[in-house]
């Protein structure tokens, strides 16, 4: 411990956040002393993918009774009975899951693929696809029209909706006018027609301007993956253009991606192997106790939870308190057996089996919500769940009854995915808790950048990167020293580096 005391660190880094990691891997090339530690003896942060075992005391952080701000509160977890049923395989040992804290998929058209291209990341990550987006449509007991309840692809592509036979001839044009006019909609002849009404809710622009019904203006709107349901005009056009144009981008069949193994905290751990060959020492476990500015040299003193006291030239934190939330979601993580392939097939030929799908629930499609829920499914093929398991990850908005609509959300899909001969889903263990999001702005106080929570989407936004990209700036500009900038996150191969190295 005395050899982090010899000398003054360019910049500490508090937690492994994926911002604070992409920072890292920012800053490899830039030869900076960097100091990484985090309180946890896992990576990630809030962005974690938790074994069972790290699942317990994380719930004893942030249960209902636990105190002191966090990002995370109202934890609580179930277990199915020890007893194996014939036909499940039960919960296996702990290590043999790993349970995303903040799942988000990855659209083929976002910069964050592109930067872990350019900074020669990627070699260390494994990406699945992302199959098909459903919608969830609730049975009827009518005497004259019974159905039972069921799940919906929806048609993104001009195939998809020629191919639909639930679509009638004339809907199909209206669907085909808007997709055509969301590819074409930032150009000079569709901006008049949109901007007035920017703000304006997505629901209505479809109705008054495309004469969509009910039903497609429920699978446009569950496409922009908004937890709440009411998206700005602004906004899901954004978000659908990303969508229709991140289709096919990578091969056909699917529009995102996500990384093997835990999702973001994956990537936040190839960042921060990155960091480490480029010399930054790490410390888990590793707590900051205070810090104090020396008024004659302008460094930071701070103190280690380890009892010892290092000096560095700024310091990066992340803003993990949630105390003054500007968003929230409410999510229930469930571990289910046996597997569900019917979520996971190949619908377009020559496309990757799908590792990922996405369910949603539009608000009002279930007794008492007033919100959409959306089902991220995985299947063991990301690693995060023994072979015949899967793993749903389901989100809402917070209410005073979030957990039960969840519940009834959960109980109520499971039927409608079982396949003919296995045993009916079911769920072995499941983690609910909610998640605070604070105000997005990078802070800046003297030698300290505080960097903003992590934004709760279900699809990474690209804004994180905006974010890493001006810590990055500013902490070169303060530590430049002369050297040159350089492009961000754009590396060029290490001489003599095999596929093993960054």
């Amino acid at each position: 411990m005395e050899s982090l005391t010899e000398s003054t660190w360019d910049v500490v880094i508090h937690g492994t956040g994926l911002q604070q990691s992409l920072l890292v891997l920012a800053l490899s090339r830039s030869g900076k002393k960097i100091l990484h530690v985090d309180p946890n003896e896992y990576y990630g942060g809030p962005d974690a993918a938790l074994t069972l075992q790290d699942a317990e005391s994380w719930l004893e952080a942030h249960s209902g009774s636990s105190t002191g701000p966090s990002l995370f509160r109202s934890a609580a977890h179930s277990k199915a009975g020890e007893q194996k049923e014939e036909g499940r395989k039960g919960l296996s040992s702990g290590r043999a899951y790993s349970l995303s804290l903040s799942p988000q998929i990855i659209h083929a058209r976002s910069t964050l693929l592109s930067h872990l291209v350019s900074s020669r990341a990627y070699r260390q990550l494994e990406f699945l696809a992302v199959g098909s987006f459903f919608i969830y449509r609730p049975g009827s007991e009518s005497e004259s029209a019974p159905r039972a309840a069921s799940l919906t692809r929806i048609p993104a592509t001009r195939e998809a909706v020629f191919s639909n036979t639930e679509i009638a001839p004339r809907s199909k044009r209206s669907l085909m006018k808007f997709l055509k006019f969301v590819l074409d909609h930032d150009s000079e002849a569709n901006l008049p027609l949109w901007t007035p009404r920017a703000d304006d809710p997505l629901d209505e622009f479809l109705l008054s301007d495309f004469k969509l019904d009910s039903d497609l203006r429920a699978y446009v709107v569950t496409l922009t993956l908004s937890q709440t349901g009411d998206i700005s005009v602004r906004d899901g056009l954004a978000v659908l253009h990303r969508h229709l144009t991140s289709t096919g981008f990578f091969g056909p069949g699917f529009a995102a991606l996500y990384p093997k193994w835990g999702g973001g905290s994956e990537v936040a751990q190839v960042a921060c192997r990155a960091g480490a060959v480029g010399g930054a020492v790490y410390m888990l476990g590793t707590d900051i106790r205070s810090v104090a500015r020396d008024d004659a040299t302008g460094e930071l003193e701070i103190e280690l939870t380890t009892d010892v006291t290092v000096k560095s030239r700024t310091l990066v934190r992340g803003d993990e308190a949630g105390e003054k939330p500007t968003e929230a979601v409410a999510r229930l993580v469930a571990v289910v057996d046996p597997p569900l392939r019917s979520l996971f097939e190949v619908v377009v030929e020559g496309s990757p089996a799908p590792a990922v799908a996405v369910v949603a629930f539009p608000a009002g499609s279930l007794e008492g919500g007033k919100y959409p829920v959306y089902v991220v499914a995985h299947s063991s093929d990301t690693g995060e769940c023994p072979s015949g398991q899967s793993i749903l990850y389901l989100s809402t908005t917070p209410s005073p009854t979030s957990k039960s609509h969840l519940e009834t959300a959960l109980a109520a899909l499971l039927p409608s995915i079982s396949v003919s001969g296995e045993p009916e889903p079911k769920p072995l263990y499941t983690l609910y808790y909610e998640q605070a999001q604070g105000a997005p702005e990078l802070r800046s106080d003297g030698g300290t950048l505080t960097l903003p929570s992590p934004r709760i989407s279900l699809s990474f936004d690209d804004g994180t990167l905006d974010i890493v990209r001006e810590a990055w700036g500013l902490l070169w500009d303060k530590l430049g020293g002369g050297e040159e900038r350089g492009e961000f996150m754009v590396f060029e191969d290490r001489e003599g580096a095999d596929d093993d190295e960054m």
